[in-house]
This record gives C-alpha cells, sequence and structure tokens, in this order.
C-alpha cells in the first residue's frame, strides 16, 4: 500500500464518517483515485451523505480494514496522542526519496 493510500485511510479511520472534501482539506491534495483504490480494496466504503449543501458522501472503514491490520474494533486504534514527531520521521524520509527520484529522472 502506497504512502498516500495509508494516509488517507489513517484520516478516514480516526475521523470517519468523513468526507473527501474533509479529507483533501487535512491532506492538501485530491484524493479520488486514492478513495477509488481503497473502495476496490473493500478497506472503506460510503457511508450515506451529510445533511449539508451538495450532500457529499461520507466515508467510514470496514470490516475488511479490521480484518487487515488485526483489529478487532476501531477503539483498538493507537490514540492520536501517543504519537510524537518522531513517529513521522518516515515520511519527511519517503518525501526526500521523492524529491530525488523526480530529480534524477527529469536530469536536475
Amino acid at each position: 500500500m502506497t504512502g498516500p493510500s495509508l494516509e488517507t485511510l489513517a484520516i478516514i479511520a480516526y475521523k470517519q464518517p468523513i468526507t473527501r472534501s474533509d479529507i483533501e482539506v487535512i491532506r492538501g491534495v485530491n484524493v479520488d483515485g486514492v478513495l477509488r483504490t481503497l473502495e476496490e480494496r473493500s478497506l472503506v466504503k460510503t457511508k450515506g451523505r451529510l445533511d449539508a449543501p451538495g450532500r457529499p458522501i461520507l466515508y467510514v472503514t470496514t470490516n475488511e480494514f479490521l480484518q487487515h491490520f488485526g483489529l478487532r474494533s476501531l477503539d483498538e486504534l493507537p490514540n492520536l496522542k501517543e504519537f510524537q514527531e518522531s513517529d513521522l520521521d518516515f515520511v519527511k524520509e519517503l518525501q526526500k526519496s521523492e524529491i530525488i527520484n523526480r530529480e534524477t529522472v527529469n536530469g536536475s
């Protein structure tokens, strides 16, 4: 699973039910393709619509999500307060790697 998929999945898991636009505000990028992939893998599903203008679709995780990550319920997700900045170092390293790979491909 890609970094963007995991990030989107984590946002949905902790904030569900959540709309696509709310996910995009948190991530700062379009998530249409990522959501489609997560739905195809049955890790997320739609759970109705928000009673707001435009009636946006609400997304939630599935039982397959719980099974995939070895959870019995969402209550077993780690508390967000338990995470520290150092826990996110892998994201910084991934971003550096992607920048270096792009520069190499583009000949910069």
